[in-house]
């Protein structure tokens, strides 16, 4: 009897932490997807980079807030000078309100 009780507590649980595994990702991926641009600014191409005749990618994760401002950002790689480009124009960036935090990344690219 308690052997049956423990398999179908186990049982119970699996599926409980398999519903909200399921549930987390799906509350993830559509808001980060759905959070519409208000305002984004691109980021202008560096003069200095220009005369250097630099191209390149910048890759940056970013934090958006609830009321559609970018709390914070993570660069996840790109030469500095086009980094420092993109982490100025971001401040100006502004998304449509939504009922959470979202993270989603975003891919800069720079040619001449």
């Amino acid at each position: 009897m308690i052997l049956v009780q423990t398999a179908k507590l186990a049982r119970i649980t699996t599926r409980a932490s398999l519903a909200i595994t399921l549930f987390l990702a799906a509350v993830n991926l559509p808001a980060q997807e759905g959070r519409k641009l208000l305002s984004n600014p691109t980021p202008p191409f560096p003069e200095i980079a220009r005369r250097m005749h630099l191209a390149g990618v910048v890759k940056v994760q970013i934090v958006i807030a609830p009321d559609g401002k970018i709390t914070s950002t993570k660069v996840l790689g790109g030469h500095p000078l086009f980094v420092s480009s993109v982490e100025d124009a971001l401040k100006n960036w502004k998304y449509a309100p939504a009922s959470a935090e979202t993270t989603t990344q975003l891919e800069f690219n720079f040619h001449p």
